[in-house]
């Protein structure tokens, strides 16, 4: 089979490339999936850039999630069958024609939902689904704070909120360029990060905000402390600036009643498969009713997705791109 193969660490796209390798086989609990698309995620560019516990040995095959049509089952895997239409959490090795998945993280695709659009589901939808309801405890009418709003997980917050009764949302991009563009995906205002950002935040919250989803480890702790109302909570997702993580500050947590939250949907995956899968399930229900729509960018082939990966170093990618591996079932 075809996968896309990260050699060693780097900056660049420069040690990444399309080989063959052997196809997978499920092992028990497992299922292997013909993929006919997968997620492109940032997280695989901080696989790519070496990271601490993203790529968990040399060559890498990276991708997160993935759609597409079961292959084979494993030994004691029951409710999946060869030839069904699934959507799927990957440990790793998504962006190749044939992905394993473990079966308690895959989900059936309903009729209505196409496979670009369930492969997007996973990673994408269920983290933001599962950042809102679970982690941030998201009220209806609330305002909400994203930091690097121009992503992925920033595009499904935009779709998902008015899905969970509705609210005010801000959003922050690291480039002026790319405000339009996170505008028209349902943010009521977008603000590009530098100059006196608090107070930006502040006038357009009338305020300060209920949740704050920060993406980008405690760099911008400071800032989301003090736009933070009482009472209100900040949910910590990812390490997209890499380094070190800063300590917190629990008097002022305890001062102005505000919570810190940490979210990992890897970690979440590994310990609580059910919760991930039934997030997966509910996103694609929501699809296939008409109340969720997913935008997604598709990429031709998975030799396009390195420049892709580059594109989201670079802080130059907009909204959700899937890989086209593929075309069966599509």
């Amino acid at each position: 089979m075809r996968a896309l193969v990260m050699t060693a660490p780097s900056q660049t796209s420069d040690r990444t490339e399309v080989r063959d390798l052997p196809t997978p086989r499920p092992g028990a609990g497992e299922v292997t999936i013909d993929v006919t698309h997968a997620g492109i995620n940032f997280i695989d560019v901080m696989a790519r850039r070496g990271d601490p516990g993203y790529a968990t040995s040399w060559p890498y095959v990276p991708g997160k999630e993935v759609a597409g049509i079961v292959r084979e089952v494993g030994e004691g895997v029951e409710g999946l069958v060869p030839g069904q239409r699934v959507a799927a959490f990957t440990d790793r090795g998504g962006l190749a024609e044939v992905a394993p998945a473990r079966a308690a993280l895959t989900a059936p695709v309903p009729d209505e939902v196409g496979l670009p659009a369930a492969a997007a589901a996973p990673l994408m939808l269920a983290t933001a689904l599962l950042l809102l309801t679970d982690a941030a405890k998201f009220g209806p009418g609330e305002t909400v704070l994203v930091h690097s709003a121009g992503g992925g997980v920033g595009s499904a917050v935009a779709r998902l909120v008015p899905a969970l009764g509705g609210g005010r949302l801000i959003g922050t991009v690291g480039r002026p360029d790319k405000t339009a563009a996170v505008r028209a995906s349902g943010y009521d205002t977008v603000v590009a990060r530098g100059g006196d950002l608090a107070e930006a935040v502040r006038a357009a919250a009338g305020g300060g905000v209920d949740v704050v989803l920060d993406p980008l480890g405690t760099t911008m702790l400071d800032l989301d402390l003090a736009i933070t109302a009482p009472g209100g909570r900040i949910v910590l997702f990812g390490n997209a600036g890499g380094g070190e993580a800063r300590p917190l500050p629990p008097a002022e947590l305890m001062r102005r009643n505000i919570a810190v939250a940490g979210f990992s949907m890897s970690a979440l995956s590994a310990t609580a498969p059910e919760r991930a899968a039934a997030a997966l399930r509910r996103v694609l229900d929501l699809i296939a009713a008409g109340r969720l729509d997913v935008p997604v960018t598709e990429i031709g082939s998975l030799e396009e997705v390195p420049a892709v990966h580059q594109l989201l170093a670079d802080g130059r990618g907009e909204g959700k791109y899937v890989a086209r591996v593929a075309a069966a079932g599509s």
